[in-house]
Parts: structure tokens; sequence; C-alpha cells
């Protein structure tokens, strides 16, 4: 059996230490324009089924899961679930008529759902985040602000749903209209000068690129757009400016930006640095760390845009770049010494804001919020003065060369006089002998006089031998033009009698352009008539060789009216056909034909058929041809006219 006495301090102790253990309600008055909750001020609950809503969180089977806060800040430390946070506001005394607003200041989360009681105690649900169109929002400002309407004298509980893919601090500020006014106002312009800062940084570093074309100047310039990049991605200016139709973008815009700060970083390293050569293991080093990153990169772009969220990997090429100034600092490298410092100042930074992410740092919420811009500036200093350090050394390095240049000169100068009286010794010497040998040169230009005039005679004898050879070299050359016409004419009688080979036949007629000039000057040999109008006036047809009247435009191909007439097989074999069949007196067979000239058997029967009428024709004319040989064949062919001419066509039709 309980005793009533222990049981009474049981009870006592109870009542005493439950407002310790439970949520504390926040009083606020007219004279409160601004409160930042935090520890045991907030409940929370994990919604792991992300289906919850206002009527079940309200409802005692739900209500009682609600935990303390035990941190400073709450932390949605499960990504993948939804978070509810309850807040008690007790307004006490008169309020003001002036609205307030709840902000949010993390600018990666996704989605916030703020349910505010209104008079009559039922909960309006109003949402934000940077999954929602910046136009969306209750005002155009970098962070989420809901509006308080019921500001009635009593307690209030305030109800909000965050989901987050990212880690994020849970910062929940209770601010008047007039100082969230003035908040803004103040935000915004320290952000005018931390952009205006870096965009200094940048105009400076890129007139120093285009003066004097250093590629770590141009680095850092990049460096730097690369953080004012991230920066505006995280604290929501982007957004708000650049892409407030986008929310899509949200989601990649840190995590690329973060990627092109390792990446130009670690190349402004190397080149201001000059790691290739003072450090190349470490040049490896960091192309390695590089590759990794690029791959890094593409796996969050393409397959799993949620690892965007593991910011640490950022750790390793910071920490290469750190190492690798603290290594050529060591090795006497001056201007590396400044480098480090500046990235020491951006591992503060870094450290102290994973410490506030991780709850360790409390009562400094804006300063470890923005903790991490203040490094970057510190870093972005530290930076263009070892960038100007380096300037320094290398003029300090060119002052020394410039000394180094005016002292040789100096020995140069005394060397140059020494020499110069040698010299004048010498010259003196020199001059002497060259007055003796002048005055042997004299003698000898005499007698060379002499010798000249000898060779103007002998020249004159050789020119008068020339001119005789020349008659005789124009003499040869009219005996050679003669012997060369008489072997064509040779060549021509072999073809017209003797039996060729088709290569030693293609020497004479090797191509369609020799074939039509043999015929046009066979065809037209006694003069040109038009067949239309008889006009002996004519000019070159659009056709090789044919002939355009230019009295009645009627234009002759060369082919017209000869044997060749409507020929389908290439020219110079069929002049070889019409040899062949001359030469043989038509008793060679159609097979050999087409074993000689390469054309089909049936062809060349049809060709030899042709061919074997026409000589028929001239046994039974009695006509002879006279050196002539098979070339008589091709002319008198007289194909039969079975139509008219008309507008400068002919249409005939080879009775053969």
């Amino acid at each position: 059996m309980i005793k009533p006495i222990p049981l009474l301090y049981v009870l006592l102790l109870c009542v005493v230490m439950n407002p310790v253990f439970g949520q504390k309600t926040i009083n606020i008055n007219s004279t409160v324009h601004q409160h930042i909750f935090n520890g045991a001020e907030i409940e929370y609950l994990e919604d792991n089924s992300n289906k919850l809503t206002i009527d079940d969180i309200r409802t005692d089977s739900v209500s009682h899961l609600f935990q303390v806060n035990k941190g400073y800040y709450p932390k949605n430390k499960n990504v993948r679930s939804d978070y509810w946070y309850k807040i008690k506001v007790n307004f006490d005394g008169p309020m003001d008529e002036k609205q307030s607003v709840f902000e949010f200041f993390d600018q990666t989360t996704e989605l916030i759902t703020a349910y505010v009681p209104d008079n009559k105690g039922l909960y309006t649900s109003k949402t934000a985040g940077a999954s929602t169109n910046f136009v969306n929002r209750l005002y155009h400002h970098k962070n989420f602000e809901f509006s308080i309407n019921n500001k009635l004298k009593g307690e209030h509980i305030y109800y909000f749903k965050i989901r987050s893919a990212n880690s994020i601090n849970v910062i929940i500020v209770y601010r008047t209209i007039g100082y969230f006014i003035h908040y803004a106002l103040t935000e915004y312009l320290t952000y005018g000068l931390f952009y205006g800062m870096l965009l200094i940084f940048c105009f400076h570093n890129l007139l120093m690129f285009l003066a004097v074309r250093k590629k770590h100047y141009l680095f850092y310039v990049l460096y730097v757009m690369s953080v004012g990049f991230y920066e505006m991605s995280t604290d929501g200016i982007a957004f708000q400016y650049i892409w407030p139709e986008l929310p899509g973008l949200n989601a990649y815009a840190y995590g690329v930006s973060l990627y092109f700060i390792s990446l130009f970083a670690l190349l402004f390293t190397k080149d201001l640095l000059d790691v290739r050569h003072k450090a190349p293991i470490f040049n490896k080093i960091i192309n390695y760390v590089i590759g990794f990153r690029t791959l890094y990169l593409l796996f969050c772009l393409f397959i799993n845009p949620g690892f965007f969220i593991y910011k640490f990997v950022e750790v390793v090429p910071l920490s290469v770049a750190f190492v690798t100034g603290i290594k050529i600092w060591s090795n006497g490298y001056k201007p590396a010494r400044f480098f480090v410092v500046a990235y020491a100042s951006l591992f503060i930074g870094v450290i102290f804001k994973v410490i506030s992410v991780l709850g360790a740092v409390r009562g400094m919420g804006l300063f470890a919020f923005y903790g991490l811009s203040f490094s970057f500036i510190a870093e972005m200093i530290f930076f263009s003065i070892a960038i100007a350090d380096q300037v320094r050394l290398l003029r300090t390095e060119k002052e020394a060369a410039k000394d180094e240049i005016i002292r040789q000169m100096a020995i140069t100068n005394q060397l140059k006089d020494s020499i110069n009286q040698e010299l004048e010794i010498k010259v003196n010497e020199r001059t002497r002998q060259v007055i003796e040998k002048s005055r042997k040169i004299s003698e000898q230009a005499e007698v060379i006089e002499q010798q000249n005039a000898d060779l103007i005679n002998t020249n004159k004898e050789i020119e008068r031998q020339a001119a005789e050879i020349s008659l005789m070299n124009v003499l040869l050359e009219r005996d050679n033009i003669q012997l060369k016409h008489n072997i064509e004419k040779v060549t021509d009688a072999r073809v017209l009698s003797a039996e060729l080979s088709f290569e030693e036949f293609s020497s004479t007629y090797p191509d369609q352009e020799s074939c039509n000039k043999f015929l046009s000057e066979l065809k037209w040999a006694k003069g040109y008539g038009c067949l239309k109008c008889a006009s002996t006036l004519y000019k070159n047809g659009r056709a090789p060789y044919s002939r355009r009247c230019t009295k009645c435009g009627y234009e002759e191909s060369v082919l017209f009216n000869t044997i060749f007439q409507n020929n389908r097989i290439p020219i110079n074999k069929a002049f070889y056909v019409v040899y062949l069949m001359y030469s043989t007196k038509g008793t060679i067979s159609s097979y050999q034909l087409s074993e000689k000239i390469g054309i089909r058997q049936s062809t060349c029967w049809q060709y030899a058929i042709r061919i074997k009428k026409v000589m028929n024709e001239h046994k039974k004319d009695g006509r002879k041809g006279a050196n002539q040989g098979w070339s008589r064949l091709v002319i008198d062919h007289k194909p039969a006219v079975t139509g008219r001419i008309k507008d400068g066509a002919v249409r005939t039709e080879n009775v053969l």
C-alpha cells in the first residue's frame, strides 16, 4: 500500500517539473517586435507515412506523440519524412492592429504548410517553399512568410508541416510587419554590399586577365562568380530575381554551383601556385579529384539528383587545395602563405557551418546562418592579397633581374672598351697590309684588263659560231617536223591497210574526242552544206564537233548520215569493228569481235550485219575508194530518211 505522504511528494514534483519538460508557451504583447523560437518552445512529430492531415494531428491519439525539441533548433533528421512542428503563443495584453508574420529562413526547404487559427478557432492552411512558384508567396521576399490574422488575447496553437530533401535547421521567427520591413531592408542592403564586393572582385581580376593574360585571373573570376551563384541559390535571391517561375531549378542550382566552385578553385590553385612544377604529385591528385567530382556531378544530374544534399563531398577538393598550398609554402614559395590563410578562413566558416547545422552552437542563429558568406569574403580578400603578393614577388624578381642586367652591361662596356683598343691596333696593322695588297692588285688589274680584251675577241668568235649553230637547229627542226608528219602518214596508211590489235588501233583513236574529230574532218572534207536550207555558213553546235547553220539554226550531229548513227557502244570500239570487218573482208565472226573488243556477241553480230550490208552495197555499185580503206564505209553509208526536217531537227531511221 502506497503511503499518502510519498504520493503527495510525487504529485507535487510532477507539477513543479512539468513546465521544465513540457512545451513552453511564448507570451507576446505590443512591446515584442521579434521572437526566435528555439529549444522547448517547439514540439515536433515525424510523419513516416507522409499522410497525416491537420485533423489527424489535432486528435488525442496523435497529439500526444509530439516531442519537445531538445536541441536549440529542431532538425528534419529523416529527409524522407514529413515533420510537424507546433508552437504555442499567448497574446498577453492589448495588441496593435497591424499584421504580424511567422518567418522561415532556410530557402532550400521544398514545402512549408502553415495552419493558422482564425477568430473562430478554425485552421486555414497556407503553403510556400522552394518547390512552388515565387509569385505565389505572401510577400516577394527571399524567406517564407505566413501572416497571423488572429491576434485576440489568449493562447493560440500554430502547426507547420515541413518537407525538405535537405537536412535543415527549422528556424521559426515571429515578427511584426514594421520590424519585418526594417529587417528585410537591412538584409537586402547587406546582400547588395556582399554581391557588390563579388562584382568588384570579378571586374578587377577580369581587367587584370585582359591586361596580363594570366590564366589564374580568369579562374579566379569564374570562382568568384560560382560563389556568387551558390550564395544566390541558397539564400533565395536567384529564385526571386532569375527564375521565379521555375522552382524545379532550385533542386539543381546549388549542387551545380558547388561543383563549379570546386572546379575553378582547383584550377586556380594549380595555376597560381604552379603546382605542375612545384608539386607534381599534388598536381596529379588535383586532376584525379576534378575527374571524381565531375563524375559525381553527372551522377547527380542524370541518375539521382537526391545526392546533391551530400555537400560534405566538397571537403575533399577544399582539403586538397589547402594541403597543396601548405606543401608549396613549406617548399619556400612565399605567395602561398596568403593562399593558405584564405583557405583556412574558408575552413573555419565551413566548420562553423557544420557545427551550427548539427546544433552544437546556440544563441548565434543569424551569424551561424550567414557565417559561410563572411568566410567567402575573407577568403577572396586573402586570395587577392596572395595574387598581389605574387605580383610583388615577380616585380622584385624583375627588378633584381634588371639590376643584374645593368651590372652585366657595365662589365660588357668594360670588355668592349678593352676590345676596341685591341681592335684599333689590329685595324691599323690590317690597313697597312691592305694598302700593300691594293698595290699588288692594281698591278694584277692591268694584266686582267689585257686578258679581258682577249676574251672579248674570243666571245665575238663564239657568237658567230652560235649564230651558225642556231641556223642549223632551225633546219633540223624543220626536218623533224617533216619526219613526224611522214611517221603519222605511215601510221595512218598502216591503219588503213594492215590489221592492227585494238591497243594499236586505240593509239590512233584513243577516245571519243579523237573519233569525233576524225569523223568531222572526213564528213565535211568537201565543205559544209545545210541539209535544210543548203546554206554553207555554220558555227559550232552544242554537241562536240556538231555544226549549226547560221541561217536557219538547224544543227547537224557529226554522227548523222554515217554508219555510226544511233550508235550504242563506245565510238572507238565501233571504229575498230568497222576496221576489222573491212580488213577481214567480212569473214571475222561475231564471237571473234566480241572477244577482241569486250562487247556482247549479240551486239557484235548486229554491227557485223550492218557493216556487211554496206560492204555488199559497195560491191553491187562497183564503188572503190583508193587510199581510203575502211573509212569509206563510214561516210558512204546512207540511211533512209523516213521523216522530214522541221524546226532544226531531223528524224531518221536506219534501214539496217
